[in-house]
């Protein structure tokens, strides 16, 4: 407490009677007791004061702010300032200057929460430093106590790297600069982490500057991705990427390292300017392709896992960091386009043949259909022409139908050898994918590995029976099963099918035939190699009206031949001059046409 200089001593004090007990003066008691008021600070209740700290146990602390008594505070309201100590000058808030028993009641949390939403402004806008005391863990950070306020403190504000525990930060008093502060709902955010990165910065900066590319250096693994690993290399960090972990795939980091681990790792690059370090650990051994089998060749049998599948092939290692690729192609004698799925997975051990072996570019493709024999170099001999079998219906075109006799040995029916009576319009109205199907081997060409196959061929010919039932002039009854723009379809006796066009559909009575009519057709034509035969109902009735009318004329006829000798006997009396006249006269009328 300050000395208050405008006080002077009484000139006519007697402090030799003071001294002797009989201290007589001609002041009065009162005028005492106001020249004594007039040395104390003059305060008031609920007003906020500075103070200085005279003394301090375990639970109290006193502060002495010039008045006639000291005050007596909590040591807890000071626990966000555990460096507190004698002499430091605090702000209390006045709560009573006397109570019952006289004593000055102060209050230093008071204090702070009157000036808090001033000082947590002025500490944003002046980015200063303040400090707090971690009271409790909430969801998503802390709650910290600043200045009398309860801040908030994200998680992942609370340091530059990931914390996995944050009840060891609970009851600490620590840093913290104020980030934002919502004026409208009263709501503060601080941050620790961002005091430590300005001077992790300029150790980035200093680290960073002494990097040299294939520098080996020892780290510490900080945090595990999905896609890499990131090591502290000592207040700068680095990331290792999945791919930079083992020469071998590796599917989850957590395979390789551990979180803590120290391990060394070699330098691959960096960029100054963003800070980025970019680390390897497989570089620190040799490559497994050096290390490879120097008489492996061509044609040597490998054995491998599955590590990675495409649609286009799957790659296989056969030793780690080796791979090859087994293309679709190679996996089965079958040309049929199929996904690598439909034969291995991810996992499976499997053998394989090595087709070619570049160790410069560090490449390998294998086979494993090379390890079964090629079904097409005997195939004369398994599949002759005329031999039957039961084939598996694979895929359907507009021409036919492709079937598979075994794996890699595939042949086509053509749609006109399906069936020798229907009339087929597309594979899918006679069989389905998947099913089986008996043929017959037509044909071989081994060199574009087909055949040619025959369903209807397992049966007799029946257009050899029919062309001694439907012949010409013949009458069958049928049903009209299909219309058409050119005509109908009809169906006739022993399956088989005829076509009659619109003109020979009218019937009798000028109508059209109809769809399911059952009516007589007379064959017109009959074709045994295009298995086509034409059929016309009008030509029934048309041929009986003509029958008719020949009848007619050979009753006239027979009329006219009674008639005829009159008319030869004229013709004898013609006489010969009458002929050369008739010459005349033709021959003048041909000179006129020319």
């Amino acid at each position: 407490m300050e000395e208050n200089k405008n006080i002077n001593p009484i000139e006519d004090f007697n402090w030799e009677a003071y001294e002797s007990g009989e201290a007589t003066t001609s002041v009065s008691h009162e005028e005492l007791e106001k020249a004594y008021d007039s040395t104390l600070n003059k305060v008031s209740d609920r007003e906020v004061v500075d103070g200085k700290v005279i003394a301090m146990n375990k639970r109290e602390v006193v502060v002495n702010i010039g008045y006639k008594s000291d005050g007596i505070i909590p040591l807890n309201e000071f626990r966000y300032n555990p460096d507190l100590k004698v002499g430091d000058t605090v702000e209390v808030y006045i709560e009573n200057q006397e109570d019952k028993k006289g004593q000055l009641i102060l209050s230093h949390k008071k204090a702070r929460a009157t000036r808090s939403w001033d000082r947590v402004n002025a500490a944003l806008e002046n980015q200063e430093i303040v400090k707090g005391f971690v009271k409790c863990r909430t969801k998503g950070g802390m709650i910290v106590d600043v200045f009398g306020i309860e801040a908030f403190l994200p998680g992942s504000q609370i340091d530059v790297k990931p914390i996995r525990d944050y009840d060891v930060f609970v009851g600490k008093t620590m840093e913290f600069k104020v980030v934002k502060i919502n004026q409208e709902f009263r709501n503060v955010v601080v941050s620790h982490k961002a005091l430590i990165e300005a001077e992790l910065e300029q150790q980035k900066k200093e680290i960073i500057g002494k990097l040299q590319k294939g520098q080996v250096l020892e780290g510490t693994v900080k945090n595990i991705t999905s896609y890499g690993v990131f090591i502290d290399l000592g207040g700068v960090d680095g990331l290792i990427h999945i791919t930079d972990l083992s020469w071998g795939r590796v599917s989850d980091p957590h395979e390789v390292v551990a979180l803590d681990q120290k391990l060394n790792v070699v330098i691959l690059d960096f960029d100054e300017d963003r800070k980025r370090i970019a680390l390897g650990l497989k570089q620190l051994t040799p490559h497994p392709w050096d290390a490879l089998d120097k008489n492996l060749k061509v044609g040597d049998t490998v054995k491998g896992k599955v590590v990675v599948m495409a649609d286009y092939g799957a790659f296989v290692e056969i030793a780690p960091g080796v791979e090859g690729l087994i293309h679709v192609s190679e996996m089965s004698w079958s040309q049929h386009l199929r996904s690598a799925q439909d034969f291995l997975k991810v996992g499976d051990e499997v053998e394989a043949i090595v087709l070619t072996l570049d160790r410069e570019e560090r490449k390998m493709s294998l086979g494993i259909k090379q390890l079964r024999p090629d079904p097409w170099e005997t195939i004369e001999e398994k599949y002759p022409i005329g031999s039957k079998h039961v084939a598996k219906v694979r895929n359907f075109t507009n021409f036919g139908v492709f079937v598979e006799l075994e794996e890699g040995v595939d042949g086509l029916i053509h749609i006109s050898d399906l069936s020798w009576t229907k009339k087929i319009k597309h594979p899918s109205e006679f069989t389905q994918i998947g099913a089986d199907i008996d043929v017959i081997v037509l044909e071989i060409d081994k060199e574009n590995r087909r055949l040619s196959l025959g369903h209807k061929q397992l049966e007799e010919n029946p257009w050899d029976v029919f062309e001694t039932v439907f012949t010409v002039g013949s009458v069958h009854e049928g049903q009209i099963i299909e219309m058409l723009d050119k005509g109908a379809v009809i169906a006739l006796p022993y399956g088989v099918e005829g076509f009659a066009t619109p003109k020979h559909l009218v019937k009798e009575d000028g109508t059209q035939a109809q769809l399911d009519e059952k009516l007589d057709f007379k064959v017109i034509e009959f074709n045994k190699d295009a298995k086509r035969i034409i059929l016309s109902h009008s030509r029934i009735f048309e041929d009986a009206q003509k029958a008719e009318v020949r009848a007619e004329r050979k009753a006239k006829k027979a009329t006219k031949k009674e008639e005829t000798p009159m008319i030869q006997n004229q013709a004898a009396s013609t006489t010969l001059g009458d002929l050369d006249a008739l010459a005349a006269l033709k021959e003048q009328m041909e000179k006129g046409e020319n």
